[in-house]
């Protein structure tokens, strides 16, 4: 019985107009999100080699490795973020590395090109929140309430159709004519990407794979939704004007609330205020520096102007270690505290937003593709622990950590012979590794669990309620 109910409404659904119309739409949609995908990733890659080599070429002639003031460090472009983009055109791409000093990434995609951050790019996540979540309603507002007004629900149970086996095969059978053909022009878009010059590894496969069945749970729940909502109502009016109502709230008004309670109840610092202090005690700190430079005395024994030289840069080094030392435990303390307080916001604000599904999906979909607020704090981290790198490197050149305010001098000398140019190529490279599968996927977990849990109640709901509907 329940395999005829499915039959039938494959037939139904798949030979309407309304289908071929869907499809086709959905299908364009989709292939040109892994095609736009792509371009946007060859434009990124083209852009962080090009930055690259801008960062070798301003070192080319230096013959002073104490000339080399800072390095850039970038950001690389990664596949999934062109599918799934989250915050990875916001933040920024490119961090300047000085030794020693506290560090900030700057020259975001978007302040490349600012008209991107009015329209956004085309991208899965959008085509899932907006697009299949409409498309789910436009196809199921009817399921119930449209077999009624046509006088095809009586005549079904007219030959003792039970009710538990009419409602599970329609859940099915609309699901499966609806969500299957979806995966067709996904399947295009996925052997698209490497013609297209998008290198995948097996790690992201898998987190694409991931990001694509999440999609098919958020398809799947606003499918439940609106058969749960159809076994409401008497009228498909009535039924399509609440679905657009419950539409607006879960994918538009919900997440944007949530949000703007979590920035009223939570009182973070901004970044501003922060630098505003951190100023004000760098300026403070160096104002007893220089103080403390009028105290140097060399060595009594010490005659020699270039041992006077090189014991003034051990004194400086010292004051430059202190105050640096200073500046990381004063800097520390309000990183940590505004960082406590972005975390009560952010969990406040997502806890909130995951009342809906469609929140719930962006948040597991950024999550796989890491693209989610984590990634500005990963690349921090990456940044960080090369400016390590970098530092013991310069020392071993110069003989100093450099960077921030700090005073040297030497003695030139080439006793007549050109002085050669430093090598670049010595320098210690940047490498940013993406957070692996168990990672991304232990973050996305708890959301992709939640879309489960929203298909169990919305399929167990429109269940319910149509086992309570008047078929007359």
């Amino acid at each position: 019985m329940i395999r005829l109910i499915i039959e039938k409404e494959l037939r139904e659904i798949i030979g309407s107009t309304r289908f071929a119309i869907t499809f086709a739409i959905c299908s364009i949609l989709i292939l040109l999100s892994f095609y736009v995908g792509a371009r946007n990733y060859q434009v990124s890659l083209a852009r962080h080699e090009a930055a690259k080599r801008e960062n070798i070429r301003r070192m080319e002639g230096l013959t002073d490795w104490f000339s080399v003031q800072e390095v850039r460090v970038f950001l690389p472009p990664q596949p999934l973020a062109a599918l799934v983009t989250g915050v990875s055109n916001d933040i920024g791409r490119t961090t300047e590395v000085r030794g020693r000093g506290e560090l900030s990434a700057e020259d975001s995609r978007f302040n490349d090109d600012p008209i991107f951050a009015v329209f956004r790019f085309l991208d899965l996540d959008f085509i899932f929140q907006i697009v299949l979540s409409l498309f789910a309603i436009l196809f199921a507002y009817d399921t119930i309430s449209g077999e009624k007004e046509r006088g095809t629900l009586r005549l079904s149970f007219a030959n003792a159709v039970p009710k538990d086996k009419y409602i599970l095969g329609k859940l099915v059978g609309s699901f499966l004519a609806l969500a299957v053909p979806l995966v067709l022009p996904m399947l295009i878009g996925c052997l698209l990407l490497p013609l297209l010059g998008v290198p995948m590894n097996s790690d992201e496969w898998l987190r694409l794979s991931l990001i694509i069945g999440c999609g098919l749970l958020y398809f799947g729940a606003f499918l439940s939704i609106a058969i749960f909502v159809s076994t409401r109502t008497q009228r498909t009016s009535s039924s399509f004007v609440m679905l657009l109502v419950v539409w607006i709230f879960a994918v538009l008004i919900i997440p944007r609330t949530s949000v703007l309670f979590a920035g009223r109840a939570v009182d973070v610092p901004s970044v501003d205020e922060i630098a505003s202090q951190k100023n004000r005690l760098s300026a403070q700190l160096w104002e007893e520096d220089r103080k403390k430079m009028g105290t140097f005395k060399p060595a009594a024994s010490n005659n020699q102007p270039e041992k006077i030289m090189q014991e003034f840069n051990s004194f400086m080094q010292s004051i430059a270690d202190e105050r640096e030392k200073k500046m990381e435990e004063f800097g520390g303390r309000l990183n940590e505290e505004r960082a406590n307080r972005q975390r009560v916001q952010e969990r406040l604000a997502f806890g909130l937003a995951r009342v809906s599904p469609s929140a719930t999906f962006s948040l597991a979909a950024t999550s796989l593709a890491g693209t989610s607020l984590s990634l500005k704090d990963h690349f921090r981290e990456a940044a960080n622990a090369y400016q390590k790198q970098y530092a013991r490197f310069m020392k071993e050149k110069t003989g100093m950590v450099t960077g921030g305010r700090m005073m040297m001098f030497r003695n030139e000398t080439d006793n007549g012979h050109k002085p050669k140019p430093i090598d670049p190529g010595e320098m210690p490279s940047f490498a940013y590794d993406p957070p692996s599968v168990g990672n991304v996927f232990g973050a996305a977990l708890p959301d992709i669990g939640l879309l489960a849990l929203f298909n169990i109640i919305f399929f167990i709901a429109a269940y319910v309620g149509f086992l309570r509907y008047d078929v007359r």
